[in-house]
């Protein structure tokens, strides 16, 4: 009887606690090499300002703030050598610090999380897994899988961490923009599972932003045109809601902190899926880190509010 209470003291203290438990100090961190082999300049020595005071402080202030959070939102400019080597390398230093860190990503939607598991696993090897999610690293920004987003997943490999396909297929994401969402009732429950219908469409400045975005290839409003930026941002809504949905799954399942790495449209100004994961988890933490793809020696006053750290990666 006592060596079987033992038995279950001992997995109850080794599994990842839940994320209203304090987690314990840190040890000291370890240096992992895999993002600093991405780019010819040190990713750690970039300079991280205080969204809000406008302060500078400095990596491992970075890496201590993001650590002591459910939630780090990495919103990211797509394809950027420097800004997804820095993104890499906080991930690293996260997973070093922290047993129960895990990554998620817009990157891979839902219905590739078999695929993502199989390569993690080891029951495909990374050239399958590569055709199975149709990765290609071709173009000058790496394509749809970039240096920075393979060295994330390696590092998750490595260390035997989750990676959670967070985003709605793209065949559903069309067919809400199309016909709206009373089409998804049409579908099968696995389908739907696939997918978390938004219960209503934030509005603010993240509306606002996608308006203007939008405007300007289509002009100005015109009712066919109106009606096409609502269905384009009832999708947007889809892709930031079954991310939300994405990360607080993987909150219950006790990942913390969990890194989701985004474009960051969606996170930038409590974008769409900061509101998101605010609604569906509202005692969840959230960091979020914002890399602008410009060059700024002190926080320039449109990037105040982007996010709890802002990172300039230049051009």
């Amino acid at each position: 009887m006592h060596a079987r209470l033992a038995l279950v003291v001992a997995l109850l203290t080794s599994a990842c606690a839940a994320t209203a438990v304090p987690k314990p100090a840190p040890p000291a961190p370890v240096r992992p090499t895999l993002a600093r082999e991405l780019v010819a300049q040190d990713p750690r020595a970039v300079r991280v300002f205080d969204g809000r005071s406008a302060a500078s402080f400095g990596w491992e202030q970075l890496v201590e703030r993001a650590g002591a959070s459910d939630v780090v939102l990495i919103g990211e400019n797509h394809g950027h050598p420097l800004g997804l080597a820095c993104a890499a390398a906080l991930f690293e230093d996260l997973v070093a610090l922290h047993n129960c860190a895990g990554l998620s990503m817009e990157f891979f939607e839902r219905d590739e999380q078999s695929r993502i598991d199989d390569w993690l696993s080891g029951l495909s090897d990374e050239s399958t897994f590569e055709k199975r999610t149709q990765r290609s690293s071709t173009g000058s920004t790496g394509g749809n899988w970039p240096a920075g987003h393979r060295a994330m997943l390696h590092t998750a490999k490595r260390a035997g961490r989750a990676v959670i396909a967070a985003n709605a297929p793209r065949a559903l994401v069309r067919l809400v923009r199309e016909k709206g969402y009373g089409a998804l009732d049409a579908l099968t429950a696995e389908q739907q599972r696939l997918v978390f219908v938004p219960p209503w469409l934030v509005d603010g400045r993240y509306r606002e932003e996608f308006n203007k975005f939008m405007a300007g290839d289509w002009g100005p409003y015109e009712a066919e045109q109106a009606a096409r930026l609502e269905s384009v941002f009832r999708s947007q809504s889809l892709w930031d809601w079954t991310m939300a949905d994405s990360i607080q799954k993987g909150l219950e399942r006790g990942i913390a902190p969990l890194v989701h790495v985004v474009g960051r449209f969606h996170v930038d100004h409590q974008g769409g899926t900061v509101q998101a994961v605010r609604i569906l988890r509202p005692d969840a933490r959230i960091f979020v880190v914002s890399f602008v793809d410009e060059q700024a020696e002190a926080l320039e006053e449109d990037d105040r509010g982007r996010g709890d750290a802002v990172i300039y990666v230049g051009k």
